[in-house]
């Protein structure tokens, strides 16, 4: 049997209903209830296997409190290697940005000082860094 290759468009899709689902704690059971479909469906739609129509993505954006076009943005745009494009693709990513929109100023710029000690190539350079935290 030949596996069929995934569209990468379906599967970045998948990918932002899961991570805006994620964030809104809401289980595939629930999204799927709320869309009239199966929570497996629900499993096929965010890895991309099966694609999402019109309406039924309106169902989940409804669900996901968010416009349909929000799933689909950066979508069309060559931004692979954009770093917060990839970040934003991420739970976690979505948890940091959500986390760092609530902090004081003086915490972001700390935060974003042990960021970059965390990514820094050298052990002199994570010193230094954090100790500018």
């Amino acid at each position: 049997m030949t596996e069929v290759a995934l569209d990468p468009f379906d599967v970045a899709l998948g990918a932002r209903i899961r991570v805006r689902r994620e964030a809104l704690k809401i289980t595939q059971a629930q999204l799927a209830t709320a869309c009239e479909v199966t929570f497996q469906q629900i499993q096929k739609y965010e890895r991309g296997i099966n694609r999402v129509s019109a309406g039924r993505l309106a169902l989940i954006a409804a669900k996901l409190k968010c416009h349909p076009g929000d799933l689909y943005s950066d979508q069309h745009q060559d931004d692979a290697d954009d770093a917060v494009a990839q970040l934003r693709r991420t739970h976690d990513g979505s948890d940091l940005a959500a986390c760092f929109m609530t902090m004081p100023e003086d915490r972001r710029t700390s935060l974003i000082n042990v960021a970059r000690a965390l990514a820094a190539p050298s052990a002199a350079d994570t010193a230094r860094l954090l100790q500018a935290a």
